[in-house]
């Protein structure tokens, strides 16, 4: 989904913004007043160097004093040194500052990603996440190390030079700052033009870095459908397009710079000829003349910075305005249940369950009232009307007891996957209740919940790690040696000893070293170390070969004895032992019963059945 483009105009600074990434500033209070007081400090003796010049030039080289002179030089050599240590201060206490508040941003920004519902993660890329994660947040960082503090500090040391040079030589400084209302212009011009190719060049690296991250993980089916040219050819317009947006804001640069370099220069020519004049006519001296080429340098440096440190500021502003989005999302799961799940027994009850994916219009119109809740217009401000819900379970009812297991078949879309996907919490119901032991599973603290369900996806993903700590997902509760019991359990243990290194072997991005066979087999290990109530296999013998799919059946039923067992089957010879099995339609269920009396009925099932039956027949 592309990222939207975004600007802000009509505001330098939003206070708005700044004000909520200042309250990250708290932990380092310590740290943000030093920063502030060696920008202060700087500030305030910046005009110091060039009097001390003027009044050694007009004192100690006019009328000569060696001695003096010596003095002069070595006190303007230790203020020189001094400014010098600040300046390292300043430097090294705002980019602390701003790493540190980058860090804290990034792990709340890390956990609030975490936390969000699967709803969240079906319409957002991942790219556009991981750039908020990683290049805006650090853009964010800007705002300390150059926007903020040092533009507060630039505008100080302005401030301060202009006031000194006034009081020393009023005609001087105004011959100086003729070429300062141009300045001006150029300045605002090159915000302007600066502001909206930087606001480009961000929206591109969103584009690059979904478009990166989408066909990195989608490669095979790339190279599988012969689209390498295609997508390289648009992975170049792209490409073209990050470049474009660079190369407008490199164009507005380098423009601005030379122009504030020749008006500069313009302002030192006019002081040198005006000065020059003064010091033939002795109404100027040579110190003053001297002082006020060092103050107009002083002076340039910070204008001509000023107008960057603003365009840093306001992309600090626009990526803080990014990350608050995601941080501001609701899509999260809500998790006010208090009682822990620590000792249920398994019991499952669905009982006239509906859901749909548009869930929060659903919720509104749906949602039953409660008792104490007052009548009224269920919407607070006018909306267009929104679309019909579109029900992916309708009036789901079954029971399931404990240590028994039940089977769901159906065809693709029939909403197999929605019933465990609501059971585990990944998405909310939206009428009816689903009951664990009696208790509807929202009152049930989270955490608990999901560590007493256990899934095994068909898909199984495994990280670039060691085979070790994908099966125990690095929790240091579990030991060694009981993922090599598992393993021994489920069949596993003698093709890991096989691999280099063994348990230490690295699978590699979602398991790319091994097989399909070998990843479900270390999932079902991975369920097992983590000995859940309830146990979920969704569709997990559809994609292995038969040697495999032997193992992995023997590995089924170590898992699901004596467990509350759900399982999403295609293969239906391997769920024929279900106590009950669950046939699916359109988001209902349309039959239940065991193997035994699904036959009997000569419904779907039995269709199905005969249908898979003969197809094996057909393929011996």
């Amino acid at each position: 989904m592309p990222e939207k483009k975004k600007t802000i105009t009509g505001k330098a600074v939003d206070w708005a913004i700044i004000k909520r990434i200042f309250t990250y500033v708290k932990p380092y209070r310590s740290n943000f007043i030093l920063a502030v007081f060696t920008t202060i400090t700087l500030a305030a003796l910046s005009p110091i160097r060039p009097y001390l010049v003027q009044y050694t030039f007009d004192h100690y080289v006019a009328k000569p004093d060696q001695g003096m002179l010596l003095y002069m030089t070595i006190v303007l050599t230790a203020l020189l040194f001094f400014e010098a240590t600040l300046q390292f201060s300043d430097s090294f206490l705002t980019n602390r500052l701003g790493q540190s508040i980058i860090r804290d941003l990034r792990t709340q920004l890390y956990k609030h990603i975490i936390s969000l519902r699967l709803k969240y993660y079906d319409t957002t890329p991942i790219g556009m996440l991981v750039t908020r994660a990683v290049s805006d947040i650090e853009t964010i960082a800007d705002i300390f190390s150059e926007g903020l503090i040092v533009i507060i500090g630039d505008l100080l040391k302005i401030s301060v030079i202009l006031v000194v040079m006034f009081v020393l030589n009023l005609k001087l400084t105004l011959i100086i700052l003729i070429p300062i209302p141009l300045l001006l212009i150029a300045t605002y011009i090159f915000k302007q033009a600066v502001q909206s190719s930087f606001q480009e060049v961000r929206t591109q690296v969103a584009h690059l870095n979904t478009f990166v991250q989408e066909h990195i993980t989608g490669m095979s089916i790339v190279q599988v459908f012969n689209r390498e040219k295609a997508e390289q050819k648009h992975f170049e317009e792209i490409n073209a397009k990050h470049r474009d947006a660079n190369i407008r804001s490199i164009l507005a640069y380098s423009i601005f710079f030379p122009v504030v370099e020749i008006l500069s220069s313009v302002s030192l020519g006019l002081l040198i000829w005006w000065g020059g004049k003064g010091i033939l006519n002795h109404t100027t001296t040579l110190g003053e003349l001297v002082s006020f080429i060092m103050y107009t340098h002083m002076l340039f440096r910070p204008i001509r910075q000023l107008a960057d440190r603003f365009n840093t500021l306001q992309m600090g502003m626009v990526s803080s305005e990014r990350v608050f989005k995601v941080l501001d999302t609701d899509e999260v799961i809500e998790n006010k249940g208090q009682i822990t799940a620590e000792n249920i027994k398994g019991d499952i009850e669905f009982k006239d369950v509906w859901f749909a994916y548009n869930s929060d219009d659903v919720e509104r119109k749906e949602r039953p009232k409660t008792e104490n809740e007052s009548p009224g217009p269920i919407t607070l401000h006018a909306k267009p009307p929104s679309p019909s819900p579109t029900w992916i379970l309708k009036n789901i009812s079954f029971k399931v007891k404990q240590g028994q297991t039940i089977a769901l078949v159906g065809a693709t879309g029939a909403g197999k996957s929605s019933i465990i996907n609501l059971l585990n919490r990944f998405y909310e119901y939206n009428k009816g209740a689903i009951l664990i032991d009696g208790i509807d599973v929202r009152n049930y603290e989270l955490t608990s919940l999901r560590k007493n369900i256990g899934v095994v996806l068909q898909d199984v993903f495994l990280f670039s790690d060691t085979l070790a700590n994908n099966i125990s997902l690095n929790n240091r509760e579990i030991s060694r040696e009981q993922i090599i019991e598992a393993a021994k359990l489920v069949g596993a243990h003698e093709f890991i000893t096989q691999l280099p290194n063994a348990y230490d072997y690295n699978a590699m991005e979602r398991g790319a070293m091994l097989s399909v066979g070998q990843r479900q087999l270390i999932s079902f290990i991975r369920a097992y170390v983590y000995d859940p109530k309830i146990l979920i296999l969704d569709e997990a013998t559809s994609s292995i070969d038969t040697e495999s799919e032997q193992l992995i059946q023997r590995a089924i039923e170590l898992l699901t004895k004596n467990r509350t067992s759900i399982i999403i089957a295609h293969r239906l010879a391997t769920i024929q032992k279900a106590d009950m099995i669950i046939v699916m339609e359109k988001g209902e269920i349309i039959e239940s019963g065991n193997h035994q009396e699904l036959l009997k009925l000569n419904g779907q099932y039995k269709r199905l059945f005969e249908l898979q039956f003969k197809e094996e027949v057909n393929q011996l």
